[in-house]
């Protein structure tokens, strides 16, 4: 996943979980505008969503958030 999905996503989730709590869900939609100005990104994150992760349509977002922060962990474990 390119970093800067990466980083959308854990701004993203760290925006609901402030002004929702630790319990607020979201899907990968919540990552894009209305708009579908960038195709290749949205289905880049629902290929690692829906293909890779088997995740439901909503997921909570301190989930997702550690998923994310664990990729960073696993390529800096690999070098």
């Amino acid at each position: 996943m390119r970093a800067s999905l990466k980083q959308k996503i854990l701004t993203v989730c760290d925006r609901k979980i402030a002004a929702k709590g630790s319990d607020v869900g979201l899907s990968f939609y919540a990552f894009f505008a209305n708009k579908n100005d960038d195709p290749e990104l949205l289905m880049e994150a629902a290929e690692w969503w829906i293909r890779t992760h088997r995740l439901d349509h909503f997921e909570k977002a301190t989930k997702i958030r550690a998923m994310v922060q664990a990729m960073d962990g696993a390529a800096r474990d690999a070098q």
